[in-house]
């Protein structure tokens, strides 16, 4: 048997041919132009015919996913996705089997299945990039939420919300690597499109004032997200992931900053399979949904 994974992005669509005990034969990544739902539809077309000898096909998609249905109620930043079943749309392009799960959910699964998680019943994964997202594994189950929303770890408060638009006091708003990038770009009047995350954490090593003021509150408001979560889950274990997770000292950073919220019983670690854990968490629930229905 071989599957096909799609992990879709909002800026590349990531494709593979995976075999049922997670080995990945082959890969491949595509950018996006402007989070193109249409364009992401035809490279995965395109996909398929270049690799049509697969018995089915799984996908990781960003968004509220009803997993049973196919349905995508809200797509993220594919706003093509919208309200549209990629499941059913897919199945009836291609004869085969589809399923589809959302993109952290597959990020949590794939440490299930092949990652660090497998003797686990009670732990949470944390993404961290353009936005704050996560995963819930609790009494040995995947929590999905009535609506399929759960999860959604960035709209947590990161502090007490003021007058006017709640959401600007959200972890998505205050405590993301783009919100790190955006308040370094305007303290020191430079275009956002010159600043990267790697840049602001070299000049916190090299003992900027501005990048150790900036990351020292980006860390305060991450860790901020993991005391409420730790007790709002009780998980004995929480897993991090993106791109941030490839800085050596990250886990150190965090772990010290962690110190003055008196949090020390849950263990922290970073995720197993970061650019593939799309790829692979899809797999493992489409094998899951396959079992089901034998």
């Amino acid at each position: 048997m071989k599957i096909v994974a799609f992990d879709i992005g909002g800026t590349a669509l990531k494709m593979g041919v995976v075999l049922p005990h997670g080995e990945i034969i082959l890969t491949k990544s595509t950018e996006i132009i402007g989070s193109d739902g249409e364009q992401i539809l035809a490279e995965m077309k395109q996909f398929l015919v270049e690799n049509s000898e697969v018995n089915g096909i799984a996908i990781s998609a960003p968004g509220y996913v009803n997993p049973k249905t196919g349905l995508i109620t809200m797509g993220g930043a594919i706003r093509r996705f919208d309200n549209f079943n990629l499941k059913g749309w897919l199945e009836t392009e291609t004869n085969m089997p589809v399923s589809i799960e959302n993109d952290a959910n597959c990020a949590l699964l794939a440490e299930k299945w092949l990652g660090k998680a497998a003797d686990l019943d009670d732990f949470l994964c944390l993404t961290i990039g353009t936005g704050i997202g996560g995963g819930i594994f609790s009494n040995g189950e995947l929590v999905r939420g009535g609506r399929f929303r759960a999860g959604e770890f960035g709209y947590m408060f990161s502090e007490r919300p003021g007058a006017g638009r709640p959401g600007k006091y959200t972890l998505n708003e205050t405590t993301t690597m783009l919100v790190l990038r955006k308040q370094y770009a305007e303290i020191t009047g430079r275009p956002l499109e010159e600043i990267t995350g790697e840049e602001i954490f070299a000049n916190f090593d090299a003992g900027d004032a501005i990048s150790e003021r900036l990351i020292n509150e980006f860390y305060t408001g991450i860790c901020t997200g993991i005391y409420n979560l730790i007790y709002l889950f009780d998980p004995t274990h929480i897993f991090i992931g993106g791109g941030i997770t490839s800085r050596p000292t990250f886990l150190k950073e965090l772990k010290y900053h962690m110190t003055s919220f008196g949090l020390r019983d849950t263990i922290i670690e970073t995720a197993t399979h970061k650019n593939q854990a799309g790829l692979l968490g899809a797999v493992y629930h489409y094998l899951q949904e396959e079992n089901r229905h034998e």
